[in-house]
């Protein structure tokens, strides 16, 4: 499920959570007091309202699969919605006690209790979507932590594989400034007892095993290079592959 959605769904049933119990206190006020409830009632319903425009947005903008399952739980929450703003406009009339308290005699007690059950279910299902997307929200910033403390340990992996490589290369090098040293010892120690007609076919030599070893060197190095530059796909790939599943 789409991050982004899960927060916007937490932070409704917040919102819902609070409207029902505002709603449920109103209907005990009269006067200022109740004024006020209703105009924080009201200011709760904008917000849940547009959060719900925010919820929309963002589940049509999913996979096709994703987006029917997300747009048939958004239905529920705008009919959930609806029931409250008809409530606000229930308790709003002037004579809303005075209804009330008509249609609690004509209709008897039962229904009383029929409503208060209701508004009850209702907190206890926003309370229930709101536990559940707070355990989303924790299980995704738990892959989260996993997937970085995996990479730290792969960067940690490729920094030592580095370490290793930069010694293997030092340790080449060297070889072959000593190799390169006793050859030119030889070369000096054949020209000084050869006659001087053989040095040409020694320069000769030398430089073919030098150009050799220059060539070795750096097809070397585009070895390093490909391994280094693979091991950094691999990390990248990984990385990807946990973010998005």
């Amino acid at each position: 499920m789409s991050e982004v959605f899960e927060g916007y769904e937490g932070q409704y049933c917040e919102i819902s959570a609070n409207l029902s119990r505002k709603c449920t206190a109103a209907s005990a006020l009269n006067g200022e007091q109740r004024k006020q409830r209703i105009s924080e009632i009201k200011s709760g319903l904008d917000d849940a309202d547009n959060l719900i425009k925010k919820m929309d947005l963002e589940a049509r903008s999913l996979q096709p699969s994703l987006k029917a399952r997300l747009l048939a739980k958004l239905r529920e929450y705008k009919a959930d919605l609806d029931n409250f703003k008809s409530e606000v406009k229930r308790i709003s009339l002037p004579n809303a006690n005075l209804t009330a308290r008509d249609e609690l005699f004509e209709s008897g007690m039962a229904e009383g209790v029929s409503a208060s059950g209701n508004q009850r279910d209702r907190l206890m299902m926003s309370t229930e979507r709101l536990n559940q997307s707070s355990d989303r929200i924790k299980e995704s910033r738990r892959t989260m932590l996993e997937t970085e403390e995996l990479g730290v340990s792969i960067l940690h992996d490729l920094h030592q594989q580095r370490q290793s490589l930069l010694h293997a290369h030092k340790t080449y090098l060297d070889f072959c400034v000593v190799y390169s040293v006793r050859i030119i010892w030889r070369i000096a120690l054949n020209l000084a007892s050869r006659p001087l007609h053989g040095v040409d076919d020694n320069i000769i030599k030398s430089k073919k095993v030098l150009t050799a070893m220059s060539r070795r060197m750096s097809r070397n190095k585009w070895i390093i290079g490909s391994i280094i530059a693979a091991l950094v796909l691999a990390i990248l790939f990984i990385i990807y592959f946990k973010l998005t599943h």
